[in-house]
């Protein structure tokens, strides 16, 4: 017997390539390959690899708790909250490197804050930016991963608020299991 949309126990599967917070982590693992490839020391810094590591544990994080979210939110939720501390991880990093560095972190006070705010707010996919990154400098590479970030987390944490609220209004597993199981006594015997 094929298996009947009223006894559902799995979650849909969410498409994270469709999700900005996915797509946006996407552009800042790859913007922090090339930021780091250009302007921190090829040997004897452990920052490159810290980055790159925070950049890609960010995004196969939502990757792998979207995946796992079928089945259990705890886990989305878990791994989606590994995700935000991966990116919030990188976004210290940049900070400290344009600090160290004596350069400008971007406010609203800045002549090229707005318009990189509305850029970042416009713009989710990798082809978006890629063509930037060997020309941006290291401050506009920063400022630019320093805002991403921020958007991701946001993003995240409204994604994980509403999974919350899923979560208490449908149950988890154990408890779609059992509903699922009851509808189909209960239309067996009417059948």
């Amino acid at each position: 017997m094929a298996q009947d949309k009223d006894y559902s126990v799995l979650r849909p599967q969410a498409n994270w390539n469709e999700l900005w917070f996915y797509q946006k982590a996407v552009v800042l693992y790859q913007l922090t390959c090339v930021f780091t490839r250009r302007f921190l020391p090829a040997h004897g810094d452990r920052t490159v690899d810290q980055m790159i590591q925070a950049a890609r544990s960010g995004k196969q994080n939502i990757v792998e708790g979207l995946a796992d979210g079928v089945a259990s939110m705890e886990s989305e939720l878990k791994l989606l909250n590994y995700a935000r501390g991966s990116i919030q991880e990188l976004r210290e990093d940049y900070e400290d490197y344009l600090t160290r560095n004596g350069l400008c972190k971007w406010s609203q006070t800045h002549s090229r804050y707005e318009s990189m705010l509305a850029y970042c707010r416009s713009h989710n996919r990798l082809e978006d930016y890629s063509p930037y990154f060997e020309r941006w400098s290291d401050e506009e590479m920063a400022n630019i991963a320093i805002t991403l970030a921020h958007m991701v987390d946001r993003m995240m944490t409204t994604h994980q608020g509403n999974t919350e609220k899923d979560f208490v209004s449908s149950g988890g597993i154990r408890e779609r299991m059992t509903r699922a199981r009851i509808d189909y006594r209960n239309k067996s015997k009417k059948e």
